[in-house]
């Protein structure tokens, strides 16, 4: 027989790995439906950036990382492999985000990266509830 507090280990565990497989979907997606059209994007990028401070090569090249970052960090984070490095580095790379979307005053794009950012802290934060990964089986 379960007792209260295992089934409220084994709720919080269900919880972290439901919103980790989500987050991870989303950010692996955003990059590997790019990936067949990476030169498209990151003309697309130049283009957004054309009348900001920053260099169009640049953009044009950050582009090529930010779509490689999202499906590889994405599909970390989806299964669980080295998730608390994974998470901070896509912290990071919303950071990234947050900061050329400013540059282009996209001041509602950079809202809705402050959300995922936001929700990054959060899975940084609640780590320790992972119990459903292939880190956790790691630690078994």
């Amino acid at each position: 027989m379960k007792t209260p507090a295992a089934d409220q280990s084994l709720n919080r565990s269900l919880a972290y790995a439901l919103a980790r497989v989500g987050l991870g979907v989303n950010i692996a997606l955003h990059g590997l439906v790019r990936l067949p059209k990476l030169e498209a994007f990151a003309t697309g990028m130049q283009e957004q950036f054309a009348k900001s401070v920053l260099p169009g090569g640049l953009a044009h090249v950050t582009a090529y990382g930010i779509a490689i970052g999202e499906a590889v960090l994405g599909l970390m984070i989806l299964v669980g492999w080295f998730l608390r490095p994974a998470l901070v580095l896509g912290a990071l790379l919303m950071i990234l985000l947050i900061t050329g979307t400013c540059l282009i005053e996209n001041w509602s794009g950079a809202g809705l990266q402050m959300t995922y950012l936001g929700f990054y802290a959060v899975m940084i934060a609640t780590v320790q509830h992972d119990g459903c990964s292939i880190d956790s089986l790691r630690r078994r």
